[in-house]
């Protein structure tokens, strides 16, 4: 039996609730999103409502901004930028599991400009996060403007960049799968620490696709695991040595968890290839603006009128395509 199981990234942190609750809008909470009963659809520990009542009816604390130093700087191949930055525990010790992200700004501009980015790697002795910035829009070439010395401010923390975290967590002393492609290469590498980190045997797909060199193939010397390169989409379809790769390797290990880093049309032909037999995950590629739900930039429209807001719905990913309307 299918029964999609949703969640809030953010329910019973310190950020919960937010300002959906205000408006009756709750991901979870059916009193806080006008229903007149009691059913959480994904019992958190934690009463939303009676934080929403004890909070004078009003959404807790936003996130912080904080002005950060840029410690590092390196320009790959004119598009691609690798910056560490330099900042506090409080913003560090948030920001090591899977799926988190921040939005990063020049200060010198206003809020609008601020650019959700994953983060690549926390270095937690020395206090850096390390970030890979593709220069495509306006956004991400102000934040190219500024060098090392320089202060760029930093707003979060954030988690929900990696859809199915569920699975990620669950899987343990098995065999994993990743498969990343282009700058799905940054984000990748927090899911392989952690999936590393529960002891299973990872493999490690990588398609550079428009990348002359694997940008990240410094941190992948730390662990021990198989990498394999080749490529994995052409012309709109999954290459046929791709698609044989993807099958031994399933017929052979048996994995708890196949984890895709790419485009939505990646891993919705790796769902459409590979079925529903399958545990999965895979990087957040929703549009976002605000983080908190509010703005309406990563909202998705399914059937049934069902709107979707991806940046902090947290859903398996076989769910992200089925029912999706396009238009």
């Amino acid at each position: 039996m299918k029964y999609e199981i949703v969640d809030c990234i953010d329910a019973g942190t310190e950020y919960c609730p937010c300002h959906l609750a205000e408006t009756g809008d709750c991901i979870l909470c059916s009193e806080l999103c006008n229903k007149t009963f009691c059913d959480c659809i994904n019992w958190k520990g934690t009463c939303i409502y009676q934080e929403f009542i004890w909070n004078g009816n009003k959404a807790k604390e936003d996130r912080k901004s904080y002005l950060c130093k840029i410690v590092n700087k390196t320009l790959i191949d004119d598009k691609l930028l690798i910056i560490s930055i330099e900042a506090s525990q409080d913003l560090i010790q948030p920001l090591v599991h899977p799926g988190s992200y921040v939005f990063l700004r020049n200060p010198n501009f206003k809020e609008y400009f601020d650019a959700p980015i994953s983060i690549m790697d926390i270095d937690s002795d020395n206090n850096t996060i390390t970030f890979a910035i593709e220069i495509n829009g306006v956004k991400t070439k102000k934040i190219e403007e500024l060098n090392i010395e320089d202060n760029i401010m930093v707003r979060g923390p954030y988690w929900n960049g990696v859809l199915g975290l569920r699975n990620i967590l669950k899987a343990s002393k098995g065999n994993s799968i990743i498969i990343a492609r282009s700058i799905g290469l940054a984000p990748m590498l927090p899911v392989l620490k952690k999936l590393y980190s529960n002891e299973n045997k990872v493999t490690v797909i990588i398609d550079k696709a428009e990348y002359k060199e694997i940008f990240t193939k410094e941190y992948l010397k730390k662990y021990n695991i198989e990498l394999i390169e080749i490529s994995t989409f052409e012309a709109g379809e999954l290459t046929n040595e791709f698609k044989k790769l993807l099958h031994d390797l399933i017929k052979e290990k048996n994995p708890n968890l196949i984890h895709c880093a790419g485009a939505d049309i990646l891993i919705y032909k790796i769902l459409e290839l590979l079925g529903d037999e399958q545990n999965y995950s895979c990087c957040n590629n929703a549009k976002m603006c605000c983080g908190e739900g509010v703005c309406g930039a990563c909202t998705v429209r399914f059937k049934g009128h069902v709107i979707k807001r991806l940046c902090k719905l947290q859903v398996e990913p076989k769910y992200l395509f089925e029912g999706r309307r396009l238009i």
